[in-house]
């Protein structure tokens, strides 16, 4: 239940004050307002008394913030700043809800965002919105309703939907291999191109295929696309997701290596923040993705392995 209603300052004298802690003048913040200085005084004012807390102290006519002042400042200024986005949620979509989702960028775009269309056409009335996070925030605290994470169920304070694992191939072009090897062994005879965030990807392959040598070194990535990119360009084998290469090997610009498929070393999740109520677009979305996960999984796409 929200706190006393008493408490809640006037709108006037929170844009009075978050304008004049930022530009530092009664002026200037009049300006910005589009008041005059003695509307800006006087909403000060009010809110001082509303508050019981003096907020400025008043030195010839000049106005300076006082040290509680400047914290209740940056708190107005946070809460204005959430309105401001709310605002222009709902003027993009004001028939229906928002979905603010943190995604990893690989998975983004060659495993959901090909099939958002899907989700559009079933819930017109929800807009979802996407930006790039590569490692787990506090979801409490950042603006999003969800994330996509990689790794184990283990993102701080979230609960977590399992999508799918991740399974990969090792793979190069085929200006480097006409064909696949004839032995795990000869894997270790190229250079093997490598993800910041997968350290340990390819000696967990290698093990699970029975190679006991120690794995070459090769060029080092930060994100899968350009690691692709260097793949597709002859610079060495990369141990790359099944979803992110289909269209790579279907067309023949990439080839598998080592035609054995194996595990990565983690699962893809949906995570979203506990102990907060559920919204009705992040419900939604939450049960349309659970049912893509199913059907690909179920059609064998996924390509299990075990």
């Amino acid at each position: 239940m929200m706190g006393s209603r008493r408490l809640l300052p006037a709108m006037s004298g929170l844009l009075a004050l978050e304008a004049v802690d930022r530009l530092g003048t009664a002026s200037a913040a009049a300006e910005e307002l589009s008041l005059t200085q003695g509307a800006v005084s006087r909403a000060l004012q009010a809110l001082e008394a509303q508050l019981g807390a003096e907020l400025l102290i008043r030195e010839r006519k000049r106005l300076r913030i006082t040290p509680a002042g400047r914290d209740y400042a940056a708190q107005a200024r946070s809460s204005l700043e959430g309105l401001a986005q709310a605002a222009l949620k709902l003027r993009s979509n004001p028939e229906g809800g928002s979905l603010s989702l943190a995604m990893l960028p690989a998975f983004g775009v060659h495993w959901l965002a090909p099939r958002l269309a899907g989700f559009s056409r079933s819930h017109p009335g929800v807009t979802v919105n996407l930006s790039t996070r590569l490692r787990p925030f506090d979801l409490r605290d950042s603006g999003f309703d969800a994330a996509i994470h990689f790794g184990r169920p283990d993102w701080p304070g979230a609960e977590h939907l399992f999508l799918m694992e991740e399974v990969v191939l090792p793979v190069c072009a085929p200006g480097l291999l006409r064909q696949p090897l004839e032995s795990a062994d000869d894997l270790l005879t190229y250079p093997h191109l490598q993800l910041e965030s997968r350290p340990g990807a390819w000696r967990r392959y290698l093990a699970a295929n029975a190679v006991s040598g120690r794995p070459p070194g090769g060029m080092m990535f930060d994100q899968f696309a350009a690691m692709t990119q260097a793949a597709l360009h002859g610079l060495g084998l990369a141990l790359l997701p099944l979803f992110l290469i289909r269209e790579h090997l279907t067309d023949g610009s990439l080839i598998a290596a080592w035609n054995v498929e194996g595990r990565g070393l983690g699962c893809y999740y949906l995570v979203w923040p506990k102990d907060l109520p559920d919204r009705a677009p992040l419900t939604a979305f939450r049960t349309w993705l659970a049912g893509e996960a199913r059907d690909i999984i179920s059609s064998g796409s996924a390509s299990p392995v075990g």
